[in-house]
Parts: C-alpha cells; sequence; structure tokens
C-alpha cells in the first residue's frame, strides 16, 4: 500500500485512536445493525464524544480545526468496518461543508456545534421522485409568506433520512425563471418543523443499517431565517460541493475494493480444492493479480486528487472520472471475488455478500456514472 502523501504524523495517531474506538464501538455490532436496518443514535453520540464528526470545523463551533486528510481517516475507517456506516462521511463531509460555506454566523453558532456533538445528525435531499440527476427539474416549491417559507412536495432515496435532526433541501423558490436552475435554493429544515414529515424506510437491496427515506413536505412552515446563503443560488452552491461528495464516494468504493481483495486473498490461501489450496491454481492467481493491479493504480489516482482538493486544485474533471471508474472497478471485484468463494460467497454470513450487495449503489449514487462521462465529455470539449 503506497503511503499517504499529505498525512502527518498526527493524521497516524488520530487514525489508531479512530481504529481502537471502532474495534469497540462498531464492529462487535455491526451485523446486529444490519439485522436491525439501523444504527441506534448512541453511536452518534459517541462519535460526537471522541472527535470524529466533522473535525474540520473551526475551534470556536467546537471542532478541532483540522485539515481533510483527518476526514479521509475517517471515511476509510469506517468503510473497512462496512459500507453502512456512509451515513457519518455524509454527515461529516457532504452536509456540514454546506453550513460552513454558506450559512451566516447566527446559522452556525446555532447548528455547527449540535452537528460536532452528535445531538444534530444531518442530511442532504436533493432528489424527488421524479427528478434525480436533472436537478434543474425539482418540483418541491417555497413560497415566501411573512417570515416563512411554505414547502410543498416530496423527496426521496435520502441518507440519514430516518435519523436526520437537519436537512438542507433543495427547493424551487422561483417557478417562473429560466433557465429552470436559477430558481432553486437551499433551506434548512429542522426536525420538529410544522408540516414536515417521514415517509416509510426504504428497504434496499444494500445498506441495510443505513437508513434511507421519503421525506414529504405539506405546508411545511420554514422560517425565513433558514435559508442557506441567497436565494436563487442553490443549484450552483450544490454544484461547487459536488467534487468533494464524489472524490468521497470514490474513496469509499476504492477502500471496499481493497477490503474484498484482502478477504478474498485470505480465503483463497485456507480452502482446498483437488487437493491443494485454491491460491495455488493459476486462475486464482491471475485474477487477484489484475485486481490487485487495477485496485493499486485507482489508489495511486485518488492520493493524487485528495492531495490536490486539499491544495484547492479544481479537479471536478478527474474527480468525475475517478467516481466513475472506481466504482465500476469495486462493482468488477465484487464479481469476481464472490466468484472466487465458491458457494460460500453466496452465503450471508461472508462478508463477501454482503460487499457485493452494498457495492452496487456507489456507481448510482452522487450522481450516476454515466452522468459522470458527460461531465469529463464536457470539460473536454465534445458538446
Amino acid at each position: 500500500m503506497m503511503k499517504h502523501s499529505y498525512l502527518t504524523r498526527e493524521h497516524e495517531i488520530f487514525r489508531t485512536a479512530l481504529r481502537k474506538f471502532l474495534q469497540k464501538e462498531a464492529v462487535p455490532f455491526y451485523e446486529e445493525w444490519e439485522q436491525n436496518r439501523i444504527i441506534p443514535r448512541e453511536f452518534w453520540d459517541k462519535l460526537g464524544n471522541e472527535g470524529f464528526l466533522c473535525p474540520y470545523v473551526d475551534e470556536k463551533y467546537g471542532g478541532l480545526g483540522v485539515d481533510f486528510g483527518y476526514s479521509v481517516i475517517i471515511i476509510e475507517e469506517l468503510e473497512k468496518v462496512g459500507s453502512s456506516l456512509v451515513g457519518v462521511a455524509l454527515h461529516n463531509d457532504i452536509v456540514v461543508p454546506y453550513l460552513t460555506a454558506y450559512a451566516n454566523e447566527e446559522q452556525k453558532m446555532e447548528w455547527l456545534p449540535k452537528c460536532i456533538s452528535g445531538e444534530y445528525i444531518s442530511a442532504v435531499a436533493m432528489t424527488e421522485p421524479g427528478a434525480g440527476s436533472d436537478l434543474a427539474n425539482i418540483k418541491t416549491t417555497a413560497v415566501k409568506e411573512g417570515d416563512y417559507y411554505i414547502v410543498n412536495g416530496e423527496k426521496t432515496f435520502i441518507t440519514n433520512g430516518i435519523l436526520s435532526d437537519l436537512i438542507i433541501i433543495a427547493v424551487k423558490t422561483d417557478t417562473t425563471i429560466r433557465p429552470a436552475h436559477k430558481g432553486i435554493s437551499l433551506l434548512v429544515v429542522e426536525k420538529d418543523t410544522v408540516g414536515f414529515s417521514r415517509g416509510k424506510k426504504l428497504n434496499k437491496v444494500g445498506l441495510h443499517s443505513q437508513d434511507t427515506a421519503e421525506l414529504i413536505f405539506q405546508d411545511a412552515k420554514v422560517p425565513v431565517k433558514n435559508l442557506l446563503g441567497e436565494e436563487g443560488k442553490g443549484f450552483y452552491y450544490l454544484m461547487e460541493k459536488l467534487q468533494q461528495e464524489r472524490l468521497v464516494v470514490a474513496l469509499e468504493a476504492l477502500v471496499s475494493a481493497e477490503e474484498m481483495l484482502k478477504v478474498t486473498t485470505e480465503y483463497v490461501k485456507s480452502r482446498k480444492a483437488f487437493g491443494k489450496s485454491i491460491a495455488g491454481f493459476q486462475n486464482t492467481q491471475f485474477k487477484l493479480v489484475e485486481l490487485a493491479t487495477e485496485i493499486e493504480i485507482g489508489r495511486t489516482f485518488i492520493e493524487d486528487l485528495i492531495y490536490k482538493h486539499m491544495e484547492g486544485i479544481n479537479v471536478v474533471k478527474q474527480v468525475s472520472m475517478a467516481k466513475w471508474w472506481i466504482t465500476d472497478l469495486g462493482k468488477k471485484v465484487a464479481s469476481e471475488c464472490l466468484q472466487l468463494h465458491g458457494g460460500y460467497g453466496y452465503m450471508e454470513e461472508y462478508e463477501i455478500a454482503r460487499r457485493f450487495r452494498d457495492i452496487q449503489i456507489m456507481s448510482i449514487y452522487a450522481g450516476t456514472n454515466e452522468i459522470m462521462k458527460t461531465i469529463i465529455a464536457k470539460q473536454m470539449g465534445l458538446n
């Protein structure tokens, strides 16, 4: 494994502490969480108490004021335990950065300390039953009436949808403006908002303990002071933050691939067929060598992107490449590794079965891989 160029001794001390914490507080309970289809709030509280939520936030709000390298460590170590912990990375590195970037001082003082302590779990709601990748086509509206926006609409496939206390929602504050994306604004909805309710917890193919839900707004009263940034700027805010979101997903997929390769390599060494270890067969060796090579290429690519991202360089094109290529690679690794497990790979008690299910969504969320390719095509001047 190559050494992370952006990590210092302090980062590695942090990793050791986090790994020890997860061995005690997550690993022994993970299968139970998967069966119960939820990660308990107490786990979030413990993460907050130990400083593992939003460590990059400024110290005056209760954060540690550290760099993105600490987030990388949290993402990697959580993914090693299991992909259903993606809700933590979403909270840390996808939702809360909207608050640090676009919230006013009063909003920051109100919300950030609670996000850091674990009192507030956050979510971001863009997707609707009829609008996924086509964000400009959202139908949820927010009409200003006095001190409130009256919000009507539905959101779906919302990560942290059941547990969330603070939800950033994309709404249309102007339905007449053209192009339509100029009418999108971001509002922050708190859990006890009148007119806001949660639909059913969605039953997914994978990520079983990660809570995903529908959100329903029926004349929901959201205070005007909960507007994030400026009206009509929501689409641009979302676009600005997608580089980091897609980098997070690519990294999660890569770590999952690394873990699948590791468990499969161990398995084929111990499994016997025709009087010898499966690892001794040329087909097994070639398959694992090919996967190991591609994973190593993926790791080299992503390390470079993380470094550039931390330096503030625009790498939207390369991050889009990493997101599609590494998530597709993850699905390939899952399929090949399950095959190498034989019949046991199809048994739920083997980790490869769970990872095979969990990896499938990564090529879909944070922008489908097809959307990634259209972004790259545009950056290449092809349309």
